[in-house]
């Protein structure tokens, strides 16, 4: 769709409503038409009658009367299509919709109510409509306390509160927001992913109450152990962990690391990883050397970021020394093979920077490092 396609967006100051706004300024689009709660139904029908596209996010959940239900969900998508009609605008309308509307209660059947709205809309005037029962959604932006129980335990943990779990085993299904945006966004080409007459996001998780409790309190432990969670791409946990750094509170974005100082200068561990091991941080004084040992199995990559320096190597069974010079000004990875003693040497006149990768975190009761001068 061209990017100055006039797009209306109600409940744009919403969760999703924000995460979508946010994805189409800045893939582009110009003709934003954000309707808001304290916007006047005046405003409401002048962007009906502009819009070439309709999102419909608005809705209520935690109204203080059941009634409100109705009015909110029902009765605002009833008076957005009649506004529709009177302007003979045939957009295509993507509404939000829920799970619950296929329970017996009164959020459900608003919801129900809403949808059945939409889709005598699309019969009567040949609109296209695109329904998305949702799932549970989290993501950045997500108000706790409210109706996320993702959104509760995340602002908790990064908050140092503690998470209230009633039900372990009560299992729930899952969408991130990344993902309902991008099925969203996919809408104004027309495509989507059907499921009978409803759209759906394609990648749902499927977790247990007692699991994402588990996971989302073990992000802020991982500070302390150094464990970067498991980022494979797609996964529950990445989500999790984008999500839950967004609650932060804004002085607790840093966390200290146990620097080794000496004389010589300090090591100083910054990650953890499962399966690809550490990274650490060596500052050396001018004139020291450290290393003088050798590994069976472990490997390192050494990267100088400051300073200037130089690393030798010598084969266990030979008295030949190899010299790799580095420095801050021209970065270079040198891979540390195992096999060779080796060592690393400041000969500049200021401290010297190195990023070390080691293959494996560190294991105090199997180190595997033997010492021997180069």
């Amino acid at each position: 769709m061209d990017l100055n396609t006039p797009i209306l967006i109600t409940g744009a100051g919403g969760f999703i409503g924000k995460n979508l706004v946010a994805t189409l300024k800045t893939a582009g689009y110009t003709d934003l038409m954000l309707f808001e709660r304290d916007d006047t139904p005046e405003t409401l029908a002048e962007y009906a009658a502009r819009a070439a596209f309709v999102y419909h996010l608005a809705g209520i959940n935690r109204p203080k009367d059941p009634s409100e239900f109705y009015a909110g969900n029902a009765g605002l998508t009833e008076t957005l299509l009649s506004l529709l009609d009177k302007a003979g605008n045939k957009a295509p309308v993507l509404v939000t919709s829920s799970i619950q509307a296929a329970l017996d209660n009164d959020y459900g059947k608003s919801k129900a109510q809403a949808e059945q709205a939409i889709f005598a809309h699309g019969q009567a005037t040949g609109a296209p409509v695109y329904v998305f029962r949702l799932p549970g959604v989290f993501g950045k932006w997500c108000r706790p306390n409210y109706n996320s129980v993702v959104a509760t335990f995340c602002h908790n943990s990064a908050n140092g509160l503690p998470l209230s779990v009633r039900d372990p085993e009560y299992r729930l299904p899952l969408v991130y927001i990344d993902d309902v945006v991008a099925s969203f966004v996919a809408a104004l080409d027309g495509n989507c992913t059907r499921e009978v007459d409803y759209c759906v996001v394609p990648v749902v998780h499927e977790t247990t109450l007692g699991h994402l409790a588990e996971t989302i309190e073990g992000f802020a432990k991982n500070r302390e152990t150094l464990d970067v969670p498991d980022q494979t791409p797609g996964s529950l946990e990445q989500k999790l962990y984008s999500t839950w750094l967004s609650y932060l509170p804004a002085d607790r974005f840093s966390y200290p690391l146990n620097m080794h100082c000496d004389n010589r200068g300090s090591f100083t561990e910054f990650l953890h990883t499962p399966a690809h091991g550490q990274v650490s941080i060596n500052i050396s004084k001018p004139g020291i050397v450290k290393g003088n040992h050798w590994h069976h199995s472990k490997n390192e990559k050494f990267l100088v970021v400051k300073g200037t320096g130089v690393i030798r190597f010598r084969a266990l069974d030979s008295t030949e020394v190899i010299e790799y010079h580095v420095s801050g000004d021209k970065l270079e990875v040198v891979d540390i093979p195992t096999g060779y003693t080796h060592n690393i040497e400041n000969v500049g006149q200021d401290d010297m920077v190195t990023v070390m990768w080691a293959n494996e975190v560190f294991d105090p009761d199997h180190p595997d490092t033997f010492f021997l001068p180069v």
